[in-house]
């Protein structure tokens, strides 16, 4: 027997040493405090587990197996003091490690019970001979009657955060002891390790005094350990009723062996009763109906990854989503767990982890734990490290364990079918967060109404969030745990496959908003036939407005473009890029448009190299021409005149190369507005030959802009006269088209006032600017050029004289139309000018 006791003392000894140094200790030491502290005082054990724990920490920052190996000797000593003492200490420990640490618990487990627990004994393996080790779970009540239950675990870090969820908590399940109360039941819900169970218990310390009769504590995930295929389904709910039924007055007397009869059984027991019930990582509507106590005034509280909309409507129960911190509520746990003064020294950096974390409370931990216990590493690196997407879900790990993301994703993502487990693998090879229904089906390859089945079972488990607007979000964090998953268990081939599906059906999409708002426009990419076989949403009765869903993809865009260069995708890249830069025509995202068009220009060369056929390599040339002469534009605006004119000579090139008549002539128009900046003089020639290109190719709407901006070239530079008839020439065919350009028509008009102005014929100069306003207003896609009709018209009303509230009105709403824009600068400047004219 003395070699059974010690082997069981080893093994009890190695799980500790395990639990001691993870990060489940904090959580676990106050209970191995009372266990060890059984013959003597809590503080006295706690300081022995704490001085282990320091030892320990020691050993393995040095390196030094020995010193560790001494540690686990004195626990394996002490341990088998204690079983040889007292033999029903080995199964209380077992049930207080099966808790704590289920998966590092197990070898011991198994050898005092055989590894489940299924009633008041572990009747577990042989040890010796025919000898079979019994233990005795429940003790016998004390003299003075049954022990109140007290069995929620304490919160045993600082909790600064939840204030709103934990007050929502107090305002239904916190409501003053009432005879006549109903049982109230709460479920709260999201993504694992967002924080659920620490809010449980938080709350639960909080109310202690609410619930007379004690509170009762389940955890669901570790009876799922337990329960074998031979308990038979509902195990787990069987196993909890008769956990609760053992705590509460009666004990084991009369435990009955079916689930419907602990049921009735725990009913009657709690009638009289007022109980707090903490259910935690429920998964099953019933785990919560079986254990809803009877007595009034009682209350259940249940965590849980699921969406349990059955309990809200056929228990009342209230459902309380949990999501990630946000920033303030993320820099709290990290003062809480660094100090205040750590968060104080490097802010930027702590609101970058924050950032990076996704305000995931448990990637905060790691990240607080290494910034602890890693001596020297700063906020500031360890942002850095994060920085890199490839490598977050590591860096968030310790001592070069499993990541704690993966470890506490991995069984939600376990537990779901085939078909959501491989939409879910997918998801995470999109370059974006936020997606619809039918992005999904795409990066599937299967049909929206399957994509929406398996969405439904992924919003279930917390792993993808569904929006007001319709769409999904997917946390950062989860989508690496995903891409993780992908990279293990798809082909190789298919993230370049899902890649191009994706980029595809972005193609289209941006091709048909490209279309619905500029029927006219220059383009270079042969869709036709691409789009002839594809549904046009925004032509549908009820179809999404193409501005404002372009305006709403553009990360999604973005992200499409760098992905597609990225697994070299050139020709789609840059076809997507042409067709996308519709939206920065009248929301100028500089930034943005720089971006997605330097992108284009990328593919577009790398196709020109690549071509197989001269019609290849005219359409790839073409179309790097197009980009390079948009391109001059955001540069232009963003004061980098030197690149535009590099950007336009290529482009010149290019097109001259390309013998693409309409490019030749729209990439001279580009270089106009150039040459208006930096060589006026030279601008008129640009513009004239513009003109001459646009006719020879028959391009009407072509020519009408040329002979506009050859007006405003040849107003510039004095010729007043020429460039009002070339103005009202360019007017007339704007206006006289099958469908008119409303839009041009105003800037226009603008021109036309400019120059009224130039000439002194004031109120013809008003008027005319009174209308390109209304005009441009009216068009609601050329906000820019309404503000800058509005700062013209103030400038002729303010050499006018005596039109002081037409000045304000006007610039005052030209600030607030760059505001909406997001040209704050020139927003602050008109204020500014506002505010100095009142002074005056």
């Amino acid at each position: 027997m003395e070699a059974e006791l010690a082997a069981l003392a080893a093994s009890g000894a190695t799980t500790l040493v395990g639990l001691i140094v993870s990060e489940s200790w904090e959580r676990a030491k106050t209970g191995l405090a009372r266990f060890f502290g059984r013959r003597g005082s809590d503080a006295q054990a706690e300081a022995e587990l704490g001085s282990a724990q320091r030892e320990l920490d020691r050993a393995r920052a040095a390196g030094d197996t020995r010193a560790q190996e001494l540690v686990r000797e004195r626990l394996r000593q002490r341990l088998e003091e204690i079983f040889r003492a007292d033999p029903a200490a080995a199964g209380e420990l077992a049930q207080l490690l099966s808790a704590l640490a289920p998966d590092s618990s197990r070898t011991f487990v198994s050898m005092v019970s055989g590894g489940v627990n299924h009633g008041p004994a572990f009747q577990g393996s042989h040890i010796h001979g025919g000898i079979t080790f019994n233990v005795q779970q429940t003790p016998a009540p004390a003299a003075g009657g049954p022990v109140r239950p007290d069995q929620v675990p304490l919160v045993t870090v600082p909790f600064s955060k939840r204030r709103a969820e934990l007050a929502a908590l107090d305002e239904t399940l916190g409501a003053p002891a009432g005879g006549t109360r109903a049982v109230a039941v709460d479920v709260l819900d999201g993504l694992p390790g967002v924080g659920k169970t620490a809010m449980a218990w938080q709350w639960a310390a909080r109310v202690r005094e609410l619930f007379p009769d004690g509170q009762l504590y389940v955890d669901f995930a570790a009876l799922r350990d337990q329960v074998t295929p031979l308990t038979g389904p509902g195990g787990d709910v069987s196993e909890a009723l008769a956990m609760c039924l053992r705590s509460l007055p009666g004990g084991d007397l009369g435990m009955p062996d079916s689930l419907a009869e602990r049921t009735n059984l725990f009913r009657s027991r709690t009638a009289g009763l007022r109980l707090l019930l903490v259910l935690d990582d429920v998964n099953q509507p019933g785990q919560v109906r079986a254990l809803i106590p009877k007595g009034p005034g009682s209350a259940v509280l249940a965590t849980s990854q699921n969406r349990l909309r059955e309990l809200a409507v056929h228990e009342g129960a209230r459902l309380i989503s949990v999501g990630p911190l946000d920033e303030h509520g993320g820099l709290e746990l990290l003062k809480d767990r660094c100090g205040a003064a750590a968060v104080e020294a490097e802010p930027e950096a702590a609101r970058r982890l924050v950032e990076l974390c996704g305000g995931l409370p448990v990637a905060l931990q790691v990240v607080a734990a290494r910034l602890v216990t890693d001596d020297g590493l700063t906020m500031a690196e360890l942002a850095a490290e994060l920085g890199d997407e490839a490598g977050r879900l590591a860096a968030l790990a310790l001592d070069g364990e499993e990541s704690e993301v993966s470890a506490v994703l991995g069984p939600t993502y376990r537990l779901l079918p085939p078909g959501p487990a491989r939409l879910y693998r997918l998801l995470g090879w999109l370059p974006f967060g936020v997606f619809d229904a039918g992005v999904a089906a795409v990066a599937a390859g299967i049909d929206t109404g399957g994509a929406k089945r398996h969405l439904r079972v992924l919003v279930r488990a917390s792993l993808v969030e569904p929006m007001s607007d319709g769409r999904y979000r997917m946390h950062d964090l989860v989508r690496l745990h995903a891409r993780e998953r992908a990279a293990e268990e798809e082909p190789a081939t298919e993230q370049a496959a899902l890649a191009e599906r994706v980029g595809g059906h972005y193609l289209v999409l941006t091709a048909f908003a490209d279309r619905a708002l500029r029927k006219e426009r220059l383009r270079i990419a042969p869709l036709a036939d691409l789009l002839r076989e594809a549904a046009d949403p925004f032509a549908a009765p009820g179809g999404p407005p193409p501005l404002e869903w372009l305006d709403t993809e553009r990360p999604a865009v973005l992200a499409v473009l760098r992905t597609a260069v990225r697994h070299e995708l050139y020709t789609l890249a840059w076809r997507l890029a042409e067709a996308f830069t519709v939206l920065f025509l009248y929301r100028r995202y500089l930034g943005a448009w720089q971006e997605s068009l330097e992108l284009g220009i990328e593919a577009a060369a790398a196709a020109v190299a690549r071509a197989r056929t001269p019609g290849e390599l005219a359409e790839a040339m073409a179309g790097e021409a197009r980009l390079r002469s948009l391109l001059s534009r955001p540069l232009l605006d963003l004061g980098e005149r030197e690149r535009a004119g590099e950007e336009l000579a290529q482009a010149v090139a290019r097109a001259e190369a390309s013998g693409h008549l309409v490019l030749r002539a729209s990439v001279q128009e580009f270089l106009g507005r150039y040459l208006d900046i930096v060589d006026p003089p030279a601008a008129v020639e640009a513009y004239r030959r513009s003109l001459e290109l646009n006719e020879r190719a028959g391009e009407t709407r072509g020519a009408a802009l040329a002979t506009f901006f050859l007006g405003r070239a040849l107003d510039a530079r004095g010729d007043h006269r020429e460039a009002m008839a070339l103005l009202r020439r360019a007017l007339g065919e704007l206006e006289n088209r099958e469908e008119p350009d409303r839009r041009m028509a105003g800037r226009v008009r603008a021109a036309l006032g400019v120059v009224h102005g130039h000439l002194g014929e004031t109120e013809e100069a008003i008027r005319e600017l009174r209308a390109a306003v209304d005009e441009l207003g009216a068009a609601s896609k050329g906000m820019q050029y309404e503000a800058q009709a509005l700062e013209q018209l103030a400038g002729v009303a303010r050499r006018a004289g005596g039109r002081t509230e037409l000045v304000r009105e006007c610039l005052s709403r030209a600030a607030d139309i760059h505001e909406a824009l997001g040209d704050r600068d020139r927003a602050r400047e008109l204020r500014e000018r506002l505010a100095d004219d009142a002074g005056e």
